[in-house]
């Protein structure tokens, strides 16, 4: 990897990928886990997406909660040699969670208890639909395994950039015994500051009543309250890795303006909590022409056009060059804010392609694009 983000990225154990939505992020994310592979390294990739085109260019039946090692032939055939290995897998909310009580529980009993527990089961299911929340608890697991060199998560779309960094503090508010309390009231100010809606509460007061509501609660609380000082101290170590030099974000959005601006406040929030702010990727930009060659003028294509054509079928191509002008325009303007808010005056641009990555060729492409030597 000789690219400036290969050179930023070469060192790092944690690559986390932020965004919004519909950036290709995924797709990002496999592409910088496959040039680590390719490197030599032993890396895992964490993706939210479980479309199976994801699936499909990997060469796998389908991505699980547990890595798969992906076959190194394919990427062999189409002309990429991965010296390490590619593992992937797609996030379970439910699933991780779940472990992650069965890793912390001191015993087999108190762990069968919470996890047959009623109150946990709905209560469990509305925060883990949070994937903020389990998409942290996945990294800290699988960073601690020591089985991977490097691990590449791609987090989930966002509407609040904090939602992601706030993640650890999750991991104690929820088994808080007061925030449940609270919680277990309908207008519970921790349901609210949880993103918790009150609909999942009143479900479960609904489905467990009297003296069962009471006997599980009982059950709840007792059971949770060896486990809180682990959530406590997992908290803290997520913290620690997140800050670690050897964790980096790389902020992923396109020239469209909500995920521009979803970007600036991203990079803006990893720079005041004193996090790796390792690069900026700009996805689907439009470009007419080369720096070294700017884009001729619609006048002069008008006068390239003219007596070459019949002038009907000039005039549509006059208009679709005009069209496709403006779009590298603007594109050309919403880079230079980035730059400028972001402080990143190198972002890798990656050209906008024909289609959905849907197989091996195309995540090959988007990874030349992304580690293209400077």
């Amino acid at each position: 990897m000789s690219s400036s983000l290969g050179s930023s990225l070469q060192d790092r154990s944690v690559v986390i990928c932020a965004g919004s939505g519909g950036v290709g992020k995924t797709t990002t994310a496999a592409a910088i886990a496959t040039a680590l592979a390719a490197s030599g390294k032993r890396v895992a990739v964490v993706t939210i997406d479980p479309a199976r085109r994801l699936a499909d260019a990997l060469g796998l039946e389908q991505l699980t909660n547990q890595p798969e090692l992906v076959d190194a032939g394919r990427f062999a055939a189409a002309g990429l040699e991965i010296k390490g290995e590619l593992w992937a897998m797609t996030l379970d909310s439910q699933r991780t969670f779940d472990e992650l009580i069965d890793t912390l529980s001191p015993d087999a009993e108190t762990r069968d208890q919470i996890l047959g527990n009623r109150i946990y089961q709905q209560l469990s299911g509305a925060v883990a639909g949070s994937q903020e929340f389990t998409a942290i608890a996945k990294l800290y697991e699988l960073d601690r395994s020591g089985r991977f060199d490097a691990i590449v998560l791609d987090t989930p779309p966002s509407r609040n950039a904090l939602d992601f960094l706030d993640a650890p503090d999750r991991l104690t508010g929820f088994f808080d015994g007061r925030a449940l309390k609270f919680l277990l009231a309908p207008t519970g100010f921790a349901a609210r500051a949880l993103g918790v809606g009150t609909g999942a509460v009143l479900g479960v007061m609904k489905r467990i009543t009297g003296a069962e509501l009471l006997e599980d609660l009982s059950v709840f609380f007792q059971a949770l309250g060896g486990l809180i000082d682990g959530f406590r101290e997992r908290a803290e170590a997520v913290r620690t890795l997140l800050a670690d030099p050897a964790t980096t974000f790389v902020v992923i959005t396109s020239p469209q303006r909500d995920s521009a601006e979803e970007a600036i406040f991203f990079a803006g929030k990893l720079r005041s909590a004193k996090m790796n702010f390792g690069a900026l990727i700009i996805n689907r930009v439009h470009i007419v022409a080369g720096a070294q060659h700017p884009a001729p003028t619609v006048a002069a294509v008008a006068s390239e056009l003219s007596g070459q054509f019949d002038e009907q079928l000039a005039g549509r191509l006059l208009s679709s060059y005009s069209d496709a002008l403006a779009l590298a325009e603007r594109d050309a303007a919403t880079i230079a804010r980035l730059k400028e808010e972001t402080g990143e005056l190198e972002p890798v641009i990656v050209p906008e392609m024909a289609g959905d990555i849907h197989d091996v060729e195309g995540l090959i492409a988007i990874h030349d694009q992304l580690f293209a030597a400077s």
